[in-house]
């Protein structure tokens, strides 16, 4: 099992002007090519029919590592409060988007956390989202010592372009656990290509290990509408 610590059990964790909604979806076989477009292109309509969004990337899974458990499709949104996604959820348009994703929908995956708006917004990265879920003996300082080093990881690493993370607080009960979501945007392929084998990042993995119960990792070329 692994530990339920939610945002409001952690201090830092505090609002900050800027609520990420990140979605993933898998898609059932029989569901065609078109099928999924229509669903891809019905949801990335949204944020013209929907104010409180303030930002919405989206693209197709592209992760080296097979840590993506079959989900393919990632759409990362953005609202400025937790007003903002409280309009969103129940609205109109997006219920309608529910119908259509509904028939073709083989799982979900929703982690919401509050982000970082002092990054770069950069345009079009290729954004790396990792996601853990601690044991459940796993200390606070152990788990904290992870979100320090994994923080760190931007100031040894070149190619590094924008990074935050934070620990889920959405409401819809679709985090299958996962408490902490990290978002490292990279400048290039290349970029990921000396990150994933760099010693700094190994070292880390090193500091993870003993804490973690498992990880989901999806990364994608987040493009706006």
């Amino acid at each position: 099992m692994s530990t339920t610590l939610r945002a409001e059990d952690h201090p830092s964790q505090k609002p900050t002007g800027l609520l990420r909604h990140a979605v993933f979806f898998s898609f059932k076989d029989s569901s065609s090519k078109e099928d999924v477009q229509k669903v891809v292109d019905t949801f990335a309509a949204l944020p013209d029919k929907i104010d409180s969004i303030v930002d919405f990337q989206y693209g197709v899974n592209n992760s080296p590592e097979g840590l993506d458990e079959g989900f393919t499709h990632c759409f990362l949104l953005s609202f400025k409060d937790e007003a903002g996604r409280a309009k969103y959820l129940p609205h109109p348009a997006h219920k309608e988007f529910g119908n259509v994703l509904r028939p073709h929908m083989e799982k979900v995956f929703v982690i919401d956390y509050w982000g970082d708006p002092k990054q770069p917004k950069v345009d079009e990265p290729l954004l790396h989202a990792v996601f853990f879920a601690f044991k459940e003996d796993a200390s606070k300082e152990g788990v904290q010592k992870v979100e320090e080093a994994f923080a760190a990881l931007p100031s040894k690493i070149d190619g590094i372009n924008a990074f935050e993370w934070g620990i889920n607080n959405s409401p819809e009960r679709h985090d299958n656990g996962f408490t902490h979501c990290f978002l490292v945007s990279f400048e290039s392929e290349n970029a990921r290509k000396n990150y994933l084998p760099h010693p700094d990042h190994q070292a880390f993995v090193g500091v993870l290990k003993p804490v973690l119960d498992k990880v989901r990792v999806l990364d994608f070329w987040g493009k706006r509408p």
